[in-house]
């Protein structure tokens, strides 16, 4: 279904959606009828009811900077606000988030030139580049090229690709992944398990903390654990960025990927061997390399649109800590409505993340009734942008309404499993925080075991919002049920998983359907409501394991 109203209706009718009291807009109508307390209240009728609203087309796929956004905020914020919650230190239940949609126009070729060789590489099919410098026009031109491994510097390994390299002006070159994820070797970095230092995003700070112009990441499908058509269609839409006041100057100008195949022919030109050159990066002591005189040169012009999105945001407040603060996090934002498919244009996202959003209000919910309040404040943020990026959960920590170091712990929620009860708590990040031991002992209660994450070499902590609290210092938990179901094994749910990342996942089929069981979304959020309620009644703060990149996080 598609709907269309007159710009100067939205405010009003966004509200009204939110404030009906008819059954089928507000779920609190039919949940406050239970008895239960505590997390016997959370059920799959109560998910099922949030779920099925914060799903559905009138909220317009909850893309920002839509009529989507301000249905299904206003709808949130109507929601925190019937159960009791209290607002945000502003007096407002949404967080304001500046952002700048860049939308990003690349010449159709890039050039590498320099003794006496010259190689044009074609936008698309060889390499992509985007800018996150808030200008019209970027460019590059003449950028010595340099090789530097992984482009990690990572002191608690003893691992430094920049040492002795000056790369002010100059274009980086550097691999995929981390240097634990080419060995065998389990102790080196994490192995197979992405760090943080193996994502794209660090690539690019690290680059820009050096004072490079350009910073090109090598694609290779096996380390970066998706193909180049998802680099592809990353790359060329329109992307939301976070305004800073510098408008993005302290950026690199060209941020990008290069083909494998690419790759191999820039490193022959330049009198190298890829083969020889990976080894070498994947050696303790490498030192980055000038690429033999090579220089890049491309440009690109930039639209921007600036505008602001917004966090909903809540709290309980404790009764006798109420200045130390316990986090749950599930993000609002999909993609709205877009190219359809099979005759549908909008991207409902139930799954991800409306489950999480259900959860969140659930575990809310549970909290307001139960008869004895917790002792430390719990909040309860449901962020934006984060499927550009995490924007609205990276907002919220550098900008947070509560001090960080008051800030015991996030729990965070995304993409639950609609399948059934399940009997392993799968823990993203696994040997991260002292968070899994409390994981352990609510799974325990449940009849269920702790999983390590399964897919490690994803990086999948490092991609839902929990990370950008893990990133300034705050301990984050990330689980869920997702091998192995209670009364139909593994085998049912790897094929339930596939056929959801085939079909459904990030397109108009991702719906709501009336034949799901949710009781193991419930059961999740049972079990992420008694590890809240435990961390609310202590006084002391879990910490970071040791060999967790976040340990030293200072906040």
């Amino acid at each position: 279904m598609k709907l269309s109203y007159p710009t100067y209706l939205l405010p009003a009718l966004a509200l009204l959606a939110a404030c009906n009291s008819q059954p089928t807009t507000t779920a609190s109508t039919a949940a406050t009828k239970t008895t239960a307390a505590g997390a016997d209240s959370i059920t799959a009728a109560t998910i099922g009811s949030y779920l099925r609203e914060v799903s559905s087309d009138e909220m317009m796929g909850r893309k920002p900077f839509t009529q989507g956004e301000e249905k299904a905020t206003a709808y949130l914020a109507a929601q925190f606000k019937e159960l009791g919650l209290k607002p945000a230190p502003s007096g407002s239940y949404f967080q304001p988030v500046p952002m700048v949609e860049i939308s990003v126009k690349p010449a159709p070729t890039a050039q590498i030139a320099g003794n006496g060789k010259k190689l044009t590489l074609n936008y698309k099919d060889d390499y992509v580049v985007f800018s996150q410098r808030e200008q019209p026009t970027v460019s590059v031109q003449n950028s010595p090229l340099v090789f530097a491994g992984y482009g990690v510097v990572a002191p608690e390994y003893g691992w430094d690709d920049y040492a002795g390299l000056d790369v002010k002006g100059k274009t980086v070159v550097v691999l995929v992944n981390d240097p634990g994820n080419a060995g065998n070797d389990t102790t080196f970095f994490k192995g197979k398990a992405m760090t943080y230092y193996g994502r794209w995003t660090y690539k690019y700070e690290e680059a820009a903390r050096h004072g490079a112009a350009g910073l090109l990441i090598v694609h290779d499908t096996k380390p970066a654990a998706y193909p180049w058509s998802v680099v592809l269609s990353g790359a060329v839409g329109p992307k939301l960025r976070p305004q800073t006041e510098n408008k993005g100057a302290s950026k690199c100008a060209v941020e990008g990927w290069l083909t494998l195949d690419a790759a191999k022919r820039l490193f022959t030109a330049a009198g190298q061997n890829y083969d020889q050159l990976y080894t070498a990066a994947n050696t303790k002591g490498f030192r980055a390399r000038p690429l033999g005189g090579l220089t890049f040169s491309t440009s690109l012009q930039n639209q921007l649109r600036r505008q602001t999105s917004k966090n909903v945001l809540a709290v309980l407040p404790g009764t006798t800590r109420p200045d130390e603060y316990i986090i749950y996090s599930a993000h609002w934002d999909h993609f709205g409505v877009g190219k359809a498919i099979a005759n549908d244009s909008i991207y409902n996202g139930a799954v991800d993340d409306g489950t999480g959003l259900a959860a969140l209000l659930s575990i809310a919910k549970a909290f307001t009734e139960a008869p004895q309040k917790p002792a430390r404040s719990i909040v309860f943020p449901a962020v934006t942008g984060e499927e550009q990026g995490l924007l609205g959960s990276a907002y919220y920590a550098q900008h947070p309404p509560f001090p960080l170091n008051k800030t015991v712990a996030d729990l965070n929620m995304d993409m639950l499993w609609p399948f059934g009860k399940m009997k392993d708590l799968t823990v993203i990040g696994y040997g991260q925080s002292e968070l899994e031991s409390y994981a352990q002992a609510a799974a325990k209660a449940q009849g269920r075991y702790i999983l390590p994450d399964q897919q490690p070499e994803t990086g999948m902590f490092y991609r839902s919002d929990h990370f950008s609290f893990a990133h300034v210092g705050v301990p984050s938990l990330y689980a869920s049920g997702g091998y192995e179901s209670r009364d139909k094994g593994k085998d049912y749910i790897a094929q339930k998983r596939q056929e959801y990342t085939t079909n459904y996942y990030h397109k108009p089929a991702d719906q709501f359907d009336p034949t799901w069981d949710l009781s193991g979304i419930a059961q999740d959020a049972q079990l992420y409501f008694e590890v809240g309620k435990k961390l609310a009644s202590e006084t002391t703060f879990p910490q970071w394991k040791e060999g967790s990149e976040f340990k030293s996080v200072k906040r």
